[in-house]
């Protein structure tokens, strides 16, 4: 009698149920599609895989994001019956090989960083500067380029750095492509400049919030 009453209660686990084919939809849905799998009624049937439908669209309204969403419903319904599924659907069924099928590969720009301390968007313009013709906006696009990568390169390395060394950088980072105007200069670099590394400033004014607040908690205290 013991033994009875303690199988009645023991726990069922999901490790040890039938595995779910989309387990996004949850296990009541499954049900629904291996109770809908055995109407025999053709009509029925597809107007319960039609009701079904709308339930899963409920449970996932992020389908509405993706293009042909209705289709998307429809194929999963068909990886929910495990591919064995007679409805008269609006769209063809998919196919099993397609749940198989590996993703295009993404193309990934492998080409190593020259300067990491200046970003792989440094280069990019440099390649576009090099590529301009001699002139007034040439020089002005140097100008700006130069100013920004001091700016960049104080981040990372918070010793001074003379103008030379970056025209020298943007020499090399542009395979000597490029060439610096005689007489170029940059302008100085302020005291008040923000230059700090990302997410310092957010860090510090944060203690300095903190700060703040225990101080006039302190106070409060005193009074």
């Amino acid at each position: 009698m013991e033994n009875k009453e303690v199988d009645t209660c023991r726990l069922l686990y999901n490790t040890e149920r039938v595995r779910l084919y989309i387990p996004e939809y949850g296990r009541n849905v499954q049900k629904m599609v291996d109770y809908l799998k055995t109407i025999e009624d053709r009509e029925k049937r597809n107007e319960q895989a039609r009701a079904i439908i709308k339930v899963m669209e409920i449970i996932n309204p992020a389908v509405h994001l993706q293009e042909n969403y209705e289709q998307k419903l429809w194929d999963h319904l068909h990886i929910i019956s495990g591919f064995d599924l007679d409805v008269d659907s609006p769209y063809p069924a998919p196919a099993p090989e397609s749940l198989n099928e590996r993703p295009q590969a993404v193309v990934i720009n492998k080409k190593p960083i020259k300067a990491s301390h200046y970003g792989r968007n440094i280069e990019s313009i440099i390649e576009l500067i090099a590529g301009k013709e001699d002139g007034e906006e040439k020089t002005a696009m140097i100008r700006s380029l130069a100013i920004y990568m001091r700016q960049q390169y104080l981040i990372w390395n918070k010793d001074t750095v003379s103008d030379e060394t970056i025209f020298q950088d943007i020499a090399r980072l542009s395979d000597y492509r490029i060439t610096i105007p005689e007489g170029l200069q940059l302008n100085k670099v302020g005291h008040e400049g923000n230059l700090s590394r990302p997410g310092f400033n957010q860090q510090k004014s944060r203690n300095g919030n903190q700060r703040q607040k225990n101080g006039m908690k302190n106070r409060k205290q005193r009074k």
